[in-house]
């Protein structure tokens, strides 16, 4: 399916049009598959699942095809990326996701686009790991969900900037243009929809697991799981800016209060480098 070249009329007619056009991966996924694949020794399904949770739109693929081969004897949801390798099979597994199409064909007469992907996956990714982090420092019993939930927080920005590169464009140079601009307000302008509006229908429509969905769900946002994902997300954008972003400062006071931890520990933990750690202590501390 081509790619688009301008809005459509609705949530409904995106959520057919990227359904139609299907997901790509990245180039290193299908190469690590095909690797994995030709090995002397079968791959476990940890293997597996490393590469899988390292590209978060082969992750939404496989939550995508669990759920529409869904068994009937199945009555639970599967929310973990190793136990759908397990449930799967690894033979199986390979069958159902061989010759791949890639993120950077799609994308190769979209370069600038392609760019915007690579930094999304990458930020993505770092948005996960802390995510981990921080439901590791909070105890939680549900740390390996609350991970494939946050890598998958900002899949519908990577989508349509897979599928309609050249809206994408335009509405990042809005933004550019006027950065005080709320980004649902310009995506509203060129797209027609939000991020958000079109994430709730794309949830709907894909059939995530319920658990994911609800962790996805802006509606919950007081939950602690939630707010875990929506600071390693908003943290990571933020981090993406350099440590010396003045937004970093209101990230970390609502992470102190989610997580009960003094600012020097935090810092230490996050990885920030010694010599900018007393530039992100409240002044209170840092005098």
């Amino acid at each position: 399916m081509p790619l688009l070249p301008s809005p459509l009329p609705s949530s409904a007619a995106y959520i057919d049009a990227f359904s139609r056009a299907g997901l790509p991966v990245l180039r290193h996924t299908a190469r690590a598959f095909e690797e994995l694949r030709g090995a002397e020794h079968p791959p476990g399904a940890r293997e597996i699942a490393a590469v899988v949770l390292a590209d978060p739109l082969m992750t939404l693929r496989l939550l995508t095809h669990l759920e529409s081969n869904r068994r009937a004897s199945q009555n639970h949801d599967i929310t973990t990326i190793e136990r759908a390798v397990l449930m799967l099979g690894v033979e199986p597994f390979f069958t159902a996701f061989s010759a791949l199409p890639t993120v950077e064909d799609t994308l190769a007469a979209h370069p600038k686009a392609l760019v915007v992907v690579l930094k999304l996956i990458a930020r993505a990714r770092r948005a996960a790991t802390l995510a981990r982090e921080f439901a590791t420092m909070r105890r939680d019993h549900e740390v390996q969900e609350i991970t494939v939930a946050t890598l998958l927080r900002e899949a519908t920005e990577i989508v349509c900037a897979i599928h309609a590169p050249t809206l994408t464009l335009e509405a990042i140079a809005r933004r550019q243009a006027d950065p005080a601009r709320p980004a649902a307000e310009v995506q509203r302008e060129v797209f027609g929809v939000s991020a958000a509006e079109l994430q709730h229908a794309l949830i709907a429509a894909w059939r995530l697991p319920g658990l994911l969905a609800g962790l996805l769900d802006s509606d919950h946002a007081d939950n602690p799981r939630v707010r875990t994902i929506t600071l390693a997300t908003r943290f990571a954008r933020h981090q993406a800016r350099g440590w010396t972003s003045p937004a970093l400062q209101d990230d970390l006071a609502e992470l102190e209060a989610l997580l009960h931890q003094p600012r020097e520990s935090l810092l230490q933990r996050l990885g920030v480098p010694a010599d900018l750690r007393a530039g992100l202590l409240p002044d209170t501390q840092a005098e």
